[in-house]
Order: C-alpha cells, then sequence, then structure tokens
C-alpha cells in the first residue's frame, strides 16, 4: 500500500540522547497526572463530553460509562465527540488500512449512540499546534462542564492532555481513565519499587494478579438510552458528517479496499464474532501452530485491539468462560492454547507500561539507547527490494507481500523482516517501523516500537522458514514464481537449484549474503556502541 522511500521520514527526527534521558526521569505521564490531580473542585454539572480516542466501541468502555451514568444521574446531556486531524495523519503515518477501518467502526459506533439519542460530533483540526484550541471551543460552544476520556499513552497525546489542562484553566473538569489494559501501566513494580522491563517476571506476576482479582476482567455495559426531553437539548448535534481520509491516505484502487474491508470487517460486532471464532476453532491448536505461517491458527485480533473496537477485557472474558469460568490463566492450570495466547496479550500489557515509564520508545528512540549511535547503511535498492518483496530471501519476501496485499503480516514474519532490515541490510531500522505504520491495518505505537526494537539477535530466514514453514507452503502462496520448487530448493532456490533451473523461475538473486552480512551487523553494533554514552 504505501510506496514511500524517500530516506528524510519524520521518524528520523528525535532529541538527543541526553534529552532522551530527562524525559525519563521527568515523564510526560507524571506531568499529566500531577495536573489531574491538582484540578479545581469541580463544578455544577451542565453537560457531560466523552471523547473518543483509541476506544471505538460503545462496549466496556470506562470513560463513556462512567460520563454517562454522570449525565444521567445529574440528568443532563451527554455528548460525544471524535477529534480527526489531518496533519496528526501524516505525522504518525496511519496507513489506508487502519483509517478505513477506524472510519467505518465510527460510522457504526455513531449509529449505535443516535439509537440511544447520544450525538457523536465530528471535530476536525487541521494542524497538531490546533488540537486543543479547537477542543475548548467546542466545549465552550456547547457548555460542557465535565469532560471525560480514557489515557493514551504516548508522548505527543501525553502532552497534548496536559496542555488542555492547562490551558482550559479549570473552565470545565477531566476525567481520564485506564481503558487499554488490564493493568494500570506503571503499578507492576520490582521489590525495589521501581518498574518492570523484563517479560518473564512481569508475565509471571501479571498472572498471578488476575487469578488473584478476577474482578480486574469485569466489563461495563454500554450507556442506556437518554430521554428525549434531555437529548432534544443537543438536537443540532446530530447527524454530524464523517471526516474524508487524506487524499495521500486513501486505497489506491477501489479493488484493494473491498479486499482489505473483507479481510478486517469493521465494528465490535466483527470483532467479537472473530473473538468466538477463534475460541471454537482454533485455540486448541494455537500453541503447537501460532509460529506457522501458513497454519493461520492466530487469532487475528489484533486490529481491534489497536483501535479499541474490542477491549482487551471482553476478549478476555470470553477466553475466562472457555477456561471454564477461571481466571488461572498460568501453564499449568489452563490449556496450553489459553495459556500461549494470553502470553501474548501480557506482551501487549508490557509494551504499554514501558512507553508509560520509559517514554523516549515513543519518540523514534530505542529502548536501548546506545543503539542510536550505530551507523546505519545508505541501501536505497535495498530498502526497495525489501517493501516490495523482491530481496531474494524467499521467507522475508513473502512476509513483506502479505502485509502489502492483506495489510497484516503473521507476528514470525514480522520478526525475520525486520531483523533483516537493520542487520543484513544494515538499514535504519526506524525507515521499516514507519513503513509498518503506514502500511499495517493493526498498527499500534506501542508494539510497533517494541517491535522494531534493534538487538544484536540476527534472524536465519532460512532456517526461520525450514522450521515454520516446513513445507514451503507459506512461501508458495505469497511468492507464486517459486510454486513449483519442490522440497527444501524452495527456502534457498538461489543456492540449491543449479544456476539454469534458477535462472528459469524468474525470481530475484538474493541482494546480500546473509553470513556475510550478520557478521557485518554484529561487528558494527560493537563497534559502534562499544564507547558510547548516552
Amino acid at each position: 500500500m504505501s510506496k514511500r522511500s524517500d530516506p528524510e521520514h519524520p521518524e528520523l527526527t528525535h532529541p538527543s540522547t541526553k534529552r532522551a534521558k530527562q524525559i525519563d526521569q521527568a515523564t510526560p505521564y507524571d506531568a499529566l497526572q500531577q495536573r489531574l490531580d491538582t484540578q479545581a473542585p469541580e463544578k455544577e454539572i451542565s453537560k457531560v463530553a466523552n471523547w473518543f480516542r483509541r476506544d471505538l466501541r460503545i462496549q466496556d468502555n470506562i470513560s463513556l460509562h462512567t460520563a454517562a451514568e454522570r449525565a444521567r444521574e445529574a440528568k443532563r446531556p451527554l455528548i460525544c465527540f471524535y477529534l480527526n486531524c489531518p496533519e496528526w495523519i501524516e505525522w504518525h503515518g496511519l496507513s489506508p488500512a487502519r483509517l478505513d477501518f477506524m472510519n467505518e467502526t465510527l460510522v457504526g459506533v455513531q449509529a449505535e449512540l443516535k439509537g440511544l439519542n447520544i450525538p457523536l460530533v465530528y471535530i476536525t483540526a487541521d494542524k497538531r499546534h490546533e488540537i486543543v484550541p479547537v477542543i475548548l471551543k467546542f466545549l465552550k460552544d456547547n457548555s460542557v462542564s465535565h469532560l471525560y476520556a480514557n489515557f493514551e499513552y504516548e508522548v505527543d497525546e501525553l502532552r497534548r492532555d496536559a496542555k488542555l489542562l492547562k490551558t482550559a484553566d479549570g473552565s470545565f473538569h477531566v476525567s481520564l481513565y485506564h481503558d487499554q489494559c488490564v493493568m494500570e501501566p506503571g503499578t507492576m513494580t520490582t521489590s525495589s519499587g521501581g518498574p518492570m522491563k523484563v517479560f518473564t517476571p512481569y508475565h509471571k506476576t501479571w498472572l498471578a494478579e488476575v487469578k488473584t482479582n478476577p474482578g480486574l476482567l469485569n466489563t461495563v455495559p454500554a450507556p442506556s438510552a437518554v430521554d428525549s426531553s434531555i437529548s432534544k437539548k443537543v438536537f443540532a448535534l446530530f447527524d454530524s458528517k464523517l471526516p474524508d481520509i487524506p487524499k495521500g491516505k486513501q486505497f489506491r484502487s477501489e479493488e484493494e479496499r473491498k479486499r482489505v474491508r473483507k479481510l478486517w470487517p469493521a465494528g465490535h460486532e466483527a470483532g467479537m464474532r472473530r473473538m468466538d471464532h477463534f475460541l471454537n476453532d482454533k485455540i486448541e491448536d494455537y500453541l503447537a501452530t501460532r509460529s506457522q505461517p501458513a497454519a493461520d491458527s492466530t487469532s487475528r485480533m489484533s486490529p481491534y485491539f489497536a483501535a479499541g473496537v474490542v477491549s482487551v477485557r471482553e476478549a478476555l472474558s470470553k477466553v475466562k468462560e472457555y477456561n471454564r469460568g477461571s481466571s488461572d490463566f498460568s501453564q499449568s492450570s489452563c490449556r496450553p492454547g489459553v495459556y500461549s495466547w494470553v502470553r501474548e496479550i501480557v506482551f501487549r500489557e508490557l509494551y504499554r507500561q514501558t512507553t508509560v515509564t520509559t517514554p523516549h520508545t515513543s519518540m523514534n528512540l530505542p529502548q536501548n539507547l546506545k543503539f542510536e549511535f550505530v551507523q546505519w547503511e545508505d541501501d536505497e535498492e535495498g530498502f526497495k527490494k525489501w517493501y516490495e518483496g523482491k530481496t531474494g530471501v524467499p521467507f522475508i519476501d513473502a512476509g513483506m507481500r502479505q502485509l502489502n496485499h492483506e495489510a497484516y503480516m503473521h507476528n514470525r514474519l514480522r520478526m525475520n523482516v525486520s531483523s533483516y532490515l537493520y542487520c543484513n541490510l544494515l538499514i535504519d531500522y526506524r525507515r521499516g517501523e514507519r513503513y509498518f505504520a503506514e502500511t499495517l491495518v493493526d498498527w499500534d505505537l506501542n508494539n510497533n516500537t517494541q517491535g522494531w526494537e534493534p538487538s544484536y539477535t540476527v534472524f536465519n530466514p532460512v532456517s526461520q522458514a525450514e522450521k515454520n514453514d516446513p513445507n514451503g507452503d507459506y512461501i508458495r502462496k505469497w511468492v507464486p514464481e517459486l510454486r513449483d520448487v519442490k522440497g527444501k530448493a524452495i527456502f534457498s532456490p538461489h543456492d540449491r537449484l543449479s544456476k539454469e533451473e534458477f535462472k528459469r523461475l524468474g525470481y530475484p538473486a538474493p541482494h546480500v549474503d546473509w553470513k556475510e552480512t550478520k557478521a557485518r551487523a554484529i561487528e558494527r553494533f560493537k563497534n559502534d556502541m562499544k564507547e558510547a554514552v548516552p
């Protein structure tokens, strides 16, 4: 979908490592929390507003539920709104697939809310610096006294909320809620009181907490219908028009739009059907086959979680039902597929804790700041071959072609194609991270930054394919040039076929030698990071 090849990407812009460490010491999350805690006493309720952000659903939405209850008790109107900012969309590189998925979901949310006599209003700030003034004007024009929303954990969004509170100066009261996770980010700490950063102890503690307190998975109901005598006071706000997707973020063709929509049907109901299908037909084999891309045994729930179309609590509540009503998801107490799938959810939770407690990770900097001192290569030909799926390495090319066709890639391939880009091609990992953002339907900054975190691990795409695609079915599906290749030659045709046989395939030779470039990468990392002092 995205064909961006300009090396001057905004993701290569970032603060210095010294500044990053200062931000980590005084985090934007802490600054926002302080402003929330020091607000003036609440005023009498006039109107209540709920701001939809990364929570595009009316089911199990904590801020919406709380706002609706507050408005109902006070017998005051509830207004919902969604902010559209074209410059923000460009800045963060959202893909056509994700934007269309969100817009289609919003159409459904607006209709559901209208059925409850609650308006959903779309407001637009063309530029990022206009976001706070536009929101302030909307709230003032509609005499809103109480604003509700769910936390967003990235640096830009935290700073935006802090600015909103500062600029509002008590003209309305703001309430923010933790809705993206089961565990509030930052609360999972080590024995010394610092935030947990290592997965294994985090996972163990998370499982123990959920087992001890199954109420963490409790969901909240959708809002009740508002009495028409109250909703008529905001009659003019109904039937707001959905904002257009920017031209540069639209699908290239109607065929592409239809294909992607069929793969990723929008809305909460579609998400829950997919979750039910996973539990009924796939989860039993999940542990054994989750790393095999041809098996297609994953839940494919990631777009629904990324846009907040389905809450993680609601999905885990379904898993709990499947697990005989138990919230004990430990390896010894539940079926293997359940344990393995919940483990992936815990990774998602840790990634959000990392974003909150190590905020420089959402500022185009690696978690390990020493990697910022690596000198990357300017291999434009290699980058183009990588994103087009023409590197000459079948497993890599299959992954990239799946991404370009489905706006999605199996996680095993995500690990392989990222390693190939920044290790074997020695191209700045942030360029690949950006390409993912501009193409994936399930892009999520927290997951994406952590998934692209550079390391010394260099995946071997040939042995990875032999292990995880043993019959070559995945490669044959996505690389049709190799469809008729027999046996293990499918994994490395250039080295395992005669020159004549390989030439007849019409498939490119490898862009680089894997062994040579692995050695180059490890040497480069060691040399460039050895004396680095972030």
